[in-house]
C-alpha cells in the first residue's frame, strides 16, 4: 500500500481507505467489522474514516471497537459533523456549539483521547464561517483533533475558509472530502484546482460510483443482495442507473480486460492518476472486496486507457479564471 501527504500537511494516509457509510455499524455487525479492520490494517491501510451521523452515532462506535487491538499511533482516524443528530434545535450545523460538542461525542463513542482529522459534513449557511473556523483551531490548540477538514465545499467556500485562518492565526483545513469518480467529475474544473492552490488534499469518496463501476449491474440487473435492490440504502443512486450511465459503464469493461485489472481496480486508479487526490474512501463489507480495491494502489494507467475514459465520460469544462 503506497500513501500519500494529506494536502499541505505533514501526515501521511494510505491511498486506499475505508469508510463505514452504510457498512459498519449497520449491514456489517461488529464481529465483521473487526475482521475487515484488522484486515484492512494488515493490508496497509491506515486511513479509517467516519461521521456522527452514519447510523446516528453506530458507526463511530463499531469503528472504535474494532480499532481496540490496532496500536493509536498506527492509524488515522476522522469522523466529521453538521447534519442532525437529534430534534434538539442546536444539535446540527457548523455553530461553535455543535462542533465542540459533536467532537467530544465522537470521542466518546470511537473510544480515542483524539482524532486525527475532523470534517465539516457540509457548508452551513447559517453559521457565520469565522465562528467555525475559529471553534476548529480551538479544538487543535486543546488537543482534541489535530488537523481539520471540509467535505462537499465550493471552491469560494474553501478559499474563504483559508483566507479566515490566516488573518486570525489559525489553523488552515488540510483536506476536502469530496463525491468523485469516473462518473462525476464536477470537482475538476474548480474545486480541484483551488484545492491544490490552497494546500488542501482531497479524500474522494463514492469513487466506485455506488458500486456501479464495479460493473455488477451489468445490462441493468440488480443482483439480490446489492445496494441497488436495497430500498434502504439505494435512494442516492437513481442519477447511476439510468440507461444511458449503464452503457457507458459496460463500455468501460474491455479497458479494464486490456489492463489486466477488475473494473473496481481500474476506477480506484483512474481516481488516485491526480495527485491532489491523497485517498480513495472504499464502503466493503467483506475482506475479498478490501483486498480487490487495495490492489489499485500504485498502479499506473496508460495514457491511451486514460483517453478512452474521457471519450466515454467526458471532463467538466474548465471553470472561468477571476479576472
Amino acid at each position: 500500500m503506497k500513501t500519500r501527504l494529506l494536502g499541505r500537511s505533514g501526515l501521511r494516509v494510505s491511498e486506499i481507505s475505508l469508510g463505514s457509510w452504510l457498512t459498519l455499524g449497520s449491514r456489517v455487525d461488529l464481529a465483521a467489522a473487526a475482521k475487515l479492520v484488522e484486515r484492512a490494517h494488515d493490508l496497509g491501510i491506515n486511513f479509517f474514516d467516519t461521521a456522527d451521523v452514519y447510523e446516528n452515532g453506530g458507526a463511530e462506535e463499531a469503528l472504535g471497537r474494532a480499532l481496540r487491538g490496532i496500536p493509536r499511533p498506527h492509524v488515522v482516524v476522522a469522523s466529521k459533523c453538521f447534519f442532525p443528530m437529534s430534534a434538539h434545535t442546536n444539535d446540527c450545523g457548523l455553530s461553535r456549539k455543535h462542533v465542540f460538542e459533536s467532537v467530544e461525542a465522537s470521542l466518546r463513542r470511537l473510544g480515542t483521547d483524539y482524532l486525527d482529522l475532523h470534517q465539516c459534513h457540509r457548508p452551513d449557511p447559517e453559521t457565520p464561517l469565522e465562528e467555525t473556523v475559529r471553534a476548529y483551531s480551538d479544538l487543535i490548540q486543546q488537543g482534541k483533533l489535530l488537523y481539520w477538514g471540509v467535505s462537499e465545499w465550493s471552491a469560494e467556500q474553501i478559499t474563504q475558509a483559508c483566507r479566515l485562518a490566516e488573518a486570525s492565526g489559525g489553523y488552515r483545513p488540510i483536506s476536502n472530502q469530496p463525491q468523485y469518480s469516473i462518473m462525476r467529475r464536477q470537482i475538476e474544473s474548480d474545486v480541484l484546482p483551488s484545492s491544490e492552490r490552497e494546500g488542501l488534499g482531497q479524500v474522494v469518496f463514492s469513487p466506485l460510483g455506488q458500486g456501479v463501476l464495479t460493473g455488477k449491474y451489468r445490462g441493468g440487473t440488480r443482483p439480490a443482495a446489492s445496494r441497488a435492490s436495497d430500498e434502504n440504502r439505494n435512494r442516492w443512486m437513481k442519477n447511476y442507473l439510468t440507461p444511458s450511465a449503464l452503457e457507458r459503464v459496460d463500455r468501460l469493461t474491455p479497458l479494464a480486460q486490456k489492463v489486466d485489472l477488475s473494473m473496481a481496480q481500474l476506477a480506484l486508479a483512474w481516481c488516485l492518476r491526480q495527485p491532489g487526490v491523497s485517498s480513495a474512501v472504499v464502503g466493503a463489507t467483506c475482506v475479498e472486496q478490501l483486498e480487490e480495491n487495495v490492489a489499485a494502489s500504485g498502479i499506473d494507467l496508460p495514457q491511451e486507457v486514460l483517453a478512452e475514459i474521457d471519450v466515454i465520460f467526458p471532463p467538466p469544462k474548465a471553470a472561468p479564471s477571476a479576472s
